[in-house]
């Protein structure tokens, strides 16, 4: 780390770190709880409806010590992971024959784009009756809300690498696999990220839906099932904080980080210079 100029530098990107983002959200947090609570302290609506903030504490806190919270967490996610491992896998194999099939990928594309305008949470009942109500029901949910847009944005980044760069690399001998290695799966990677970043949002949005509709096991749409059966608004709203909360940390530290990592190795970060 060096001092320049009263600001801290890392040497590693030579960048100092941006605290801007963090106090935006900090100052948005607190105008936001401060409305909230002024609503709930003027009783524009009844307290079975919308729960101070100090309830939602309290509430989230029970959860947490009596392992609820923690129980639905771990379900979800490995529902998640599981699920968005499979997407991966199927969208990007099926991207990847598109681009090596023409044809195919031109067909394959517009019936893609189309499922993508499907809602998720509608392959809820052909998953009851096809797969059934269980576990594996709700990852056929999953995958089938996030594989296409997967395989939709695998065959959209490889068709567009430059053709600049593949004429090169075959002028200085690359063929096939070391080809498609080191020149259009770098050169594609961007895309690639933006791609799974899409297809992560598609597969979390369908899992709390499907957990909530299918009832089996546990997870957090299975809280949120049992807070509105009982009309609970505490349970409800502590549920929507920890999965805004659980969006917000994969996209942030997950999805975010790769993406400007990738971005300064290619240069296209206005601050990698």
């Amino acid at each position: 780390m060096l001092q320049q100029a009263g600001k801290t530098l890392d040497v590693k990107d030579g960048r100092a770190p941006d605290f801007s983002n963090l106090a935006n959200a900090t100052l948005f947090l607190a105008v936001f709880l401060g409305i909230w609570q002024l609503v709930t302290l003027l009783g524009i609506y009844p307290r079975s409806l919308l729960p101070s903030p100090a309830d939602v504490a309290v509430t989230m806190a029970g959860l947490v010590v009596n392992g609820s919270l923690a129980l639905g967490f771990g379900m979800t996610i490995m529902r998640l992971i599981a699920g968005f491992a499979i997407s991966i896998i199927l969208g990007g194999a099926m991207g990847l024959l598109m681009m090596k099939f023409p044809g195919f990928g031109k067909t394959m594309s517009s019936f893609g784009i189309g499922l993508l305008t499907f809602p998720s949470i509608a392959w809820v009942p052909f998953a009851i009756f096809i797969v059934g109500a269980s576990d594996s029901g709700i990852l056929f949910v999953v995958v089938m809300a996030s594989v296409f847009s997967i395989m939709v944005s695998t065959y959209g980044a490889m068709r567009n690498i430059p053709p600049l760069y593949i004429r090169s690399a075959r002028n200085m001998g690359a063929t096939g696999l070391s080809l498609f290695r080191h020149v259009m799966i770098p050169a594609a990677t961007p895309s690639l990220i933006m791609g799974l970043r899409q297809g992560w949002s598609f597969a979390w949005h369908a899992l709390i839906g499907a957990e909530m509709l299918i009832y089996i096991n546990y997870g957090l749409g299975h809280i949120l099932y049992f807070g509105r059966q009982f009309s609970d608004m505490s349970i409800i709203i502590a549920t929507m904080i920890t999965i805004f909360a659980i969006g917000l940390a994969f996209d942030r530290l997950i999805f975010l980080r790769l993406e400007d990592r990738v971005r300064r190795r290619w240069g296209l970060d206005q601050h990698s210079e």
